[in-house]
């Protein structure tokens, strides 16, 4: 329940945030944009762009697969960068590497091709993960190690009961089981204690973190997941392109890369068939780095240290359950509720992010669609559909295996499929949702806007020419 003395005091305690954002992000307001999709990417500040492009400019820099003085410089730059992320994450470096991609896909793809799946393994896995935590199974399905889903509660998208599939793994080799420590979907949070948990069965634990820790301290002294995954991108907006891998150094030894490339190698042999990998994260970082880019990363955690990670969480915190709290009290004259939200309703073991349908006065989902092209009309930026989280969207739209398979063989000719086919199959179920996600600058204004947006589809019918869109 919302409570003003609270909120008020919660606010103006968090109150440096109001400044970053007159300091950092004047554009904004300026341009009246509210931003509301900071899971599918932050927001840089000007002082970050404007410090790397100042560093690029005064600085010349070779590539750092060299011992020339450019490549050098590059080559410090880019293990001052490694060294920033391990104390960010206060992973200690006898422990961790740092391993950096090009994003948490990245990361997830090279755990997947080179985790050593065989029969005999177990992969164990949430529903509620994304879909390149999913695309996993194939890796594992392709060298013939079972793979077992853990279901979610269709009305509170957790997952209530883990421990009894993990178990029937106790005997497998090479085990790895894998979350989400908050949901790109949902904002679900799920249970930082289940890395322990699962590490006692004998699994290896990925933790995806790409959503948590933009507004969460991911602290890898208290907790000791296997593979972490991040986005940088996601945390401080800037640069894209890349992300890190934090893998444990026991975890990695039993991983064996199905290939190798420029940089990952310490030797070669065309005449003798062979190769030897490099050591530690060279052995992972495939060709050269984007090393142009990688500096902007320290500046970017610099910021996040000067401001607080505890302190946007707390003023994220504060938003979302004031915009539950709201998006709760709209009801058409009619009594009938206008949103209908996927999992929790509360802040409890939630994140930044919220999932949610509109309901018409007729009891008929509004297109989801319809949602975000108004929203896009007043300058509102949300997000629609599916969310590359598949296993949330069916429990959370109540989709069933069954329902889909028949709707996938309907809408399936001479090998084509049409997603609109399919999605007339599923009938008058909701297709998708839209997602409005909160972060490092979101104020009440933002939040304001978006529930006056909101309002106006009291009492309103959904527009039916809305086009399906794919999930």
């Amino acid at each position: 329940m919302f409570e003003r003395s609270h909120f008020d005091a919660v606010y103006a305690r968090t109150s440096i945030l109001d400044t970053l954002r007159q300091r950092e992000y004047r554009r904004l307001d300026t341009q009246g944009q509210v931003y509301l999709d900071y899971t599918g990417g932050g927001l840089y500040p000007e002082s970050l762009v404007r410090e790397h492009a100042e560093l690029l400019s005064h600085t010349v820099l070779g590539n750092p697969h060299s011992q020339s003085p450019t490549s050098l410089a590059s080559t410090h730059l880019v293990e001052q960068a490694r060294a920033d992320v391990l104390r960010y994450f206060r992973a200690d470096p006898d422990e961790y590497l740092a391993i950096f991609t090009a994003n948490a896909s990245g990361a997830l793809k090279l755990v997947g091709e080179s985790y050593p799946f065989a029969e005999g393994s177990h992969f164990v896995l949430v529903a509620d993960n994304h879909n390149s935590v999913h695309g996993i199974r194939e890796f594992a399905r392709r060298q013939g190690a079972s793979i077992d889903y853990i279901p979610l509660d269709p009305t509170t998208l957790r997952a209530p009961g883990i421990e009894p599939v993990l178990e029937a793994g106790m005997n497998a080799r090479h085990k790895l089981f894998a979350y989400p420590a908050q949901s790109n979907y949902s904002g679900v949070q799920h249970p930082l204690e289940w890395i322990e948990l699962a590490q006692r069965c004998g699994y290896d634990v990925l933790l995806d973190a790409a959503a948590f820790v933009p507004s969460n301290r991911l602290d890898l002294s208290a907790v000791h997941p296997d593979f972490v995954p991040v986005s940088f991108y996601k945390m401080f907006g800037y640069p894209t392109g890349v992300g890190v891998l934090l893998a444990r150094r026991k975890a990695l030894a039993k991983c064996r890369r199905p290939w190798f490339g420029g940089g990952t190698v310490k030797i070669v042999s065309t005449k003798a068939d062979l190769h030897i990998l490099a050591d530690g994260h060279e052995a992972y970082e495939d060709g050269t780095l984007n090393y142009l880019n990688l500096p902007a990363i320290s500046r970017g955690l610099a910021l996040m240290d000067e401001i607080g990670v505890e302190t946007i969480h707390e003023r994220v915190e504060l938003l979302v359950g004031y915009l539950l709290d709201a998006m709760l009290r709209l009801r058409h004259d009619n009594g009938k509720a206008l949103v209908e939200i996927y999992g929790p309703v509360g802040t409890g073991q939630r994140g930044c992010t919220i999932a949610f349908n509109l309901i018409d006065v007729s009891g008929v989902y509004i297109p989801f669609q319809q949602v975000e092209a108004e929203a896009n009309q007043q300058q509102i930026s949300i997000r629609a559909g599916c969310f590359c989280n598949p296993g949330a969207g069916e429990y959370s739209l109540t989709h069933t295996a069954e329902a889909v398979k028949r709707c996938v063989a309907a809408a399936t000719s001479d090998g084509i499929f049409d997603i609109d086919a399919y999605h007339d199959c599923l009938g008058s179920k909701a297709t998708g949702a839209v997602r409005v996600s909160l972060g490092m600058v979101s104020n009440k204004q933002d939040v304001d806007r978006f529930l006056v947006f909101l309002a106006d589809f009291c009492n309103r019918r959904g527009d039916p020419s809305y086009a399906h869109a794919g999930c």
